[in-house]
């Protein structure tokens, strides 16, 4: 299978154990609760935290934590991190924005590197 960043369609691959499409999807997610005062980092590092220890490729920045990988586990991950806020009570707000991108894979840092790459080049 040849991947083609140009290309607007690409060849979906199929996991091998599962048979099923690996679609592969980038997530920007921010899940925050409401209610608790000025400070949400205690309460946002408790997502965080269930993100991290998902086994995903992840990568957190001032306002949102970037995931990689198959969307079902993208979205399963995302799911577990709220409920780590929702399930104590808190009214949880959820901000995702997923890019989903058969045939690809290591995104998280190939997109930076390719915007790098690009902006190299104007210098």
């Amino acid at each position: 299978m040849t991947i083609d960043r140009h290309a607007e369609k690409q060849e979906v691959p199929v996991d091998p154990e599962t048979g099923k499409p690996y679609l592969n999807t980038v997530a920007a997610v921010a899940i925050a609760p409401s209610g608790v005062g000025a400070e949400l980092s205690e309460y946002v590092s408790q997502a965080i935290a269930v993100i991290r220890d998902s086994g995903l490729p992840n990568e957190t920045n001032a306002m949102f934590t970037n995931i990689e990988g198959d969307l079902d586990d993208v979205v399963r991950v995302v799911v577990e991190a709220t409920k780590r806020l929702a399930e104590q009570g808190y009214r949880t707000g959820v901000s995702l924005k997923l890019d989903i991108r058969p045939g690809f894979s290591g995104q998280i840092t190939a997109k930076q590197a390719l915007v790098d790459e690009i902006l190299s080049k104007e210098d």
